[in-house]
């Protein structure tokens, strides 16, 4: 055993580690001007993905149900078999749009929908919170584990202390300042370093179990084919197992790519988009080496007699056992390294996305709190410290429920909600922001019906006749037996109906709704920033007048980003975007010049406030003299009158949407243009046509005109002929 304060010296100690690692990246990124990682820590990073629900769920769901446990790392690699097709196009369009969450990156698909973003939002807050309070449950048991020997539950002083400390936690290393790229080298160093200690710590206890309680890798595999132990080698040891082993694949196909925290970690904070090709053979080789020992430990635990409800500490409770003080703190430190990892990436993550999404829009539409836009930090902070209680409460209501063994398969099938949406808005060009929304709403109120309510009604909040006779006694309408189908086990019965219904309703909503111009337009340049090697900048219009000020402007785009971040980012921000647009030094540009300054300006806000808040904040502040207004209009009438020519209609040319089109959507007068292309193209066809029937014509008229001409000089000569026969008969009688 070890006393509380020598666990609590280390644990401050490991983290004041971690806190300098974090330090000196973060002060080299300065220093150098970049924030460009190796492929490795990359890598590693994404490996937040084993929490710990790994490193202990892991073995005490093999010593239930043997082989099940790797379900959820078997869709997980298939995913990542996948990810030049998959991850590599949100990587591009995470450039091109600067995404900062799964949110932003969602709802700026579907046309920078805010309702969309804050469905998200929510879905995430609500299905995140049961897997953090998992997490906060891991390292409070552990924590008693070692110093009392036992586990008295997660709360008390221990667990507010817990508590408190992930939240310094996560202010300190995720949300110490606001970043506008949203981008955290230091954090991002961390994980990696977090995530090869729990890989040691685990490694180090299976080579343990496998060399000292079994005497060797051949005596293991015997004793695992004995009958004492044959049943952790089974694929299937219940009538249900196979749906639940497809259920497990479905759900870690998704959550390895939706999942807040891997989201952000795998797109967010990539800077290389080559750096996915190293992660596609280290990441999968690194969930194979942390579950390697799984099966050894779980049957160390079996044949050691300890309880089979303390399974999921097999991990922490064999070497304390054993009197290996040093692998038992080892084991403690891997332990809290997972569970801490996921809790600052997600805390921070979730934060980040509800005062985009959620807190600031009422900020910007309340006049009385606007004055809150200036302290984004702030809120953020006391964010995390909410999201944070709200999980320890729950942990606490929870904390002798049966269901906290797979409480994160719950949140699993919350985020599997983001799917239908997600995917479908990469490959689909039909899907529209309406699909998107009664997809979400419709997939998460299933989800919330057939998998959180039954969780609340075992656990005594609603009567358990809900769950057995179904609401006003309707059987059909049963939670886990909707429409009849009982057959299915919960959380399969549950992913059937969310997943089905969520698509469904995804596709009919975008097959019914007609989406206006601004959103075509946007889902055809978001599309287009997915493809390989897209050049993505567009060519400047040259020899247009320079007459525009460039100092009021600079002062504009000072005083917004001053609402939202501090003085000095504000202004580094400004300084990169004139240096990166080449007009630092010119006292005057052009309108061109001046709707790529507020492109860019844009993509700068989005960084801090997310793309579908940046994009409100700029046509709410943002704004056009009269001249500049009527300059972009007339610039864009004539280049389309230029292409378009007679075919062009009064009401195009006059239309306000035109210049609106250039500074609201985009700024996207060049794409519509090239849009007009094609049809051009086919109309020229026609032209062409019409002009060799003219000219046929013509040549026939030319044919007809001449002779014409011929038959008139033949009857002028007749004429005059006829008058000198006159004349000649008048004289004739004369005489």
């Amino acid at each position: 055993m070890f006393s509380p304060t020598t666990v609590t010296i280390v644990v401050l100690l490991y983290m004041g580690i971690l806190f300098s690692i974090a330090q000196l990246v973060e002060k080299r990124v300065e220093r150098d001007g970049q924030a460009k990682r190796g492929p490795w820590i990359y890598a590693l990073s994404l490996a937040v993905y084993a929490t710990s629900w790994t490193f202990y769920g892991s073995v005490g769901l093999a010593s239930h149900s043997g082989l099940l446990f790797l379900g959820i790392y078997a869709g997980a690699l298939i995913a990542i078999a996948l990810w030049w097709i998959i991850l590599r196009p949100m990587v591009a369009a995470k450039e091109t749009f600067h995404i900062t969450s799964i949110a932003d990156f969602i709802s700026t698909r579907y046309n920078r929908s805010q309702t969309i973003a804050a469905a998200v939002t929510l879905i995430a807050l609500i299905g995140a919170l049961p897997y953090i309070a998992l997490q906060l449950e891991a390292i409070i048991s552990s924590f008693n584990l070692i110093t009392s020997g036992n586990n008295p539950g997660v709360g008390g002083f221990t667990g507010l202390m817990v508590t408190l400390v992930m939240i310094i936690f996560t202010i300190v290393f995720g949300a110490r300042r606001l970043d506008p790229t949203e981008r955290h080298p230091g954090m991002i160093t961390v994980l990696a370093v977090e995530c090869v200690v729990k890989l040691v710590a685990f490694m180090a206890i299976g080579i343990f179990v496998t060399m000292t309680v079994f005497g060797g890798l051949t005596p293991l595999l015997e004793r695992l084919s004995e009958g004492d132990l044959r049943h952790l080698t089974r694929i299937s040891s219940y009538k249900g197992d196979g749906l639940t082993w497809l259920t497990f694949i479905i759900l870690s196909f998704a959550g390895i790519q939706l999942l807040p925290r891997q989201f952000h970690v795998a797109v967010v904070e990539n800077s290389d988009q080559q750096h996915i090709k190293t992660a596609m053979w280290l990441f999968p080789l690194y969930l194979i080496l942390i579950n390697l020992f799984v099966l050894p430990i779980a049957g160390a635990g079996l044949i050691s007699d300890l309880p089979l409800s303390m399974a999921d500490f097999y991990v922490l409770l064999i070497p304390q056992q054993a009197g290996e003080q040093a692998l038992t703190l080892l084991v403690f430190i891997g332990g809290f390294s997972a569970a801490t990892a996921m809790v600052l990436v997600t805390t921070m993550t979730l934060a980040t996305m509800a005062s985009n999404h959620l807190l600031l829009p009422l900020f910007e539409r309340t006049p009385g709190l606007r004055r809150a836009r200036g302290s984004l930090l702030q809120v953020r902070w006391v964010l995390i410290a909410l999201i944070l209680v709200s999980a320890y409460g729950f942990a606490v209501e929870f904390a002798d429920s049966y269901l906290l063994v797979t409480i994160g398969l719950l949140s699993f099938a919350a985020v599997l909600q983001f799917a239908p949406a997600l995917f479908g808005g990469l490959f689909w060009k039909r899907g529209n922001s309406a699909g998107a929304l009664a997809g979400l709403c419709s997939g998460f109120l299933i989800w919330c019906y057939t998998l959180a309510l039954p969780t609340f009604i075992r656990q005594g909040w609603y009567e358990p006749g809900l769950l057995n006779d179904g609401p006003w006694g309707i059987t059909l309408l049963r939670p886990e037996a909707l429409l009849g189908v009982d057959s299915l086990p919960p959380l399969t019965h549950s992913v059937f109906w969310s997943l089905g219904i969520n698509i469904s309703a995804y596709i009919l909503g975008s097959l019914l709704y007609s989406p206006g111009k601004g959103e075509r337009t946007l889902t055809s340049d978001f599309l287009s920033s997915m493809l390989p090697q897209q050049h993505r900048s567009r060519a400047r219009h040259t020899g247009l007048h320079a007459y525009i000020d460039l100092e009021p402007k600079i002062a504009e785009a000072r005083s917004l980003l001053a609402k939202y971040l501090n003085s000095d980012k504000a202004e580094a921000a400004v300084q990169s975007l004139l240096q990166d647009l080449q007009v630092a030094d010119k006292p005057h540009i052009t309108i061109i010049e001046l709707v790529e300054f507020h492109r860019s300006l844009e993509h700068i806000l989005a960084g801090a406030i997310g793309a579908a808040s940046a994009h409100s904040a700029i046509e709410a502040s943002i704004h056009y003299s009269d001249r500049e207004a009527t300059d972009l209009k007339a610039l864009y009438s004539h280049i389309v009158s230029e292409l378009n020519g007679p075919h062009l209609t009064a009401s195009a040319l006059n239309s306000p949407s035109a210049a609106a089109q250039g500074s609201a959507d985009h700024y996207g007068m060049v794409s519509e243009l090239q849009r007009s292309i094609e049809k051009l193209e086919q109309s020229i066809k026609q032209q062409k046509h019409q002009i060799g029937q003219l000219e046929t014509k013509l040549e026939e008229r030319y044919t007809d005109i001449f002779r014409f001409r011929i038959d008139a000089q033949k009857l002028q000569q007749e004429n005059e002929l006829l008058r000198r026969e006159l004349g000649a008969l008048r004289t004739e009688d004369q005489l």
